[in-house]
């Protein structure tokens, strides 16, 4: 590890959840893994403490005691672009799908498993921590995609995509551990006009994954949330 690394600070995580045993789950397990943690048990002290002390995440209940957890989100975007993970009882596609759009990074349904969580916060914590330097390459050892000169290759070896499956491609890469909803998909690829033909997508999405050898059953770099839509799961991040 470098020396830069490993002088850099603990990430700060702000839970918003009026539930104190969950708040108190989530808490351990952050500070057990080295990062700080803030609390808040209503959606408005979320808020206060996010614009004054500032997050490197958030993980954000619904079910709060002063306003509705989606209203907190709609407000939280209006002037922060920090990663929210929603915890939710709410399992309908239509609701999962309200939340993305309204600016959820990803959700967790409850009950949930702590470890799921916490690989889903170290996830993009890390993507975040490498952000500032990374470049527009992304690069595993068997899939190459360089997003500035527009160039696939699959073990090496040169791959042809088209216009749109090289846009979902990096659209998706650029985003990476993020659920990406299949309107938003649309939206990008065609325009609002498309937000409801989701063959189209399932077309793109099957020819892609063809072409980079990837596998719907058990997805290497596109993952799909039935109904929900799409999430890039690489393992590495862009780099320079």
């Amino acid at each position: 590890m470098s020396s830069s690394a490993e002088s850099a600070p603990p990430a700060r995580v702000l839970i918003i959840d009026d539930e104190p045993q969950i708040r108190k789950l989530i808490d351990i397990s952050l500070r057990s893994q080295g990062y700080l943690t803030l609390l808040a048990k209503t959606g408005q002290e979320g808020l206060s403490m996010l614009a004054g002390k500032g997050a490197d995440i958030v993980v954000l209940d619904l079910g709060l005691p002063d306003r509705d957890g989606q209203d907190v989100l709609r407000e939280l975007r209006q002037w922060s672009r920090v990663p929210v993970i929603v915890l939710t009882v709410r399992s309908g596609e239509d609701q999962k799908v309200a939340l993305l759009d309204a600016g959820a990074n990803d959700y967790v349904t409850k009950p949930f498993g702590i470890e799921e969580l916490m690989a889903r916060i170290r996830a993009f914590l890390r993507v975040a921590g490498l952000r500032s330097g990374s470049g527009p390459v992304y690069d595993d050892g068997h899939l190459h995609v360089d997003l500035a000169q527009r160039e696939v290759r699959v073990q090496g070896a040169v791959v042809t995509l088209t216009r749109k499956e090289f846009a979902l491609l990096a659209f998706l890469i650029e985003q990476p551990g993020r659920l990406v909803t299949q309107p938003q998909l649309l939206r990008e690829m065609w325009g609002p006009s498309h937000e409801e033909d989701a063959h189209y997508l399932r077309i793109l999405v099957g020819k892609l994954r063809h072409k980079i050898g990837d596998d719907a059953s058990a997805p290497r770099y596109i993952a799909t949330e039935p109904g929900v839509g799409l999430r890039f799961v690489g393992k590495e991040p862009l780099a320079g």
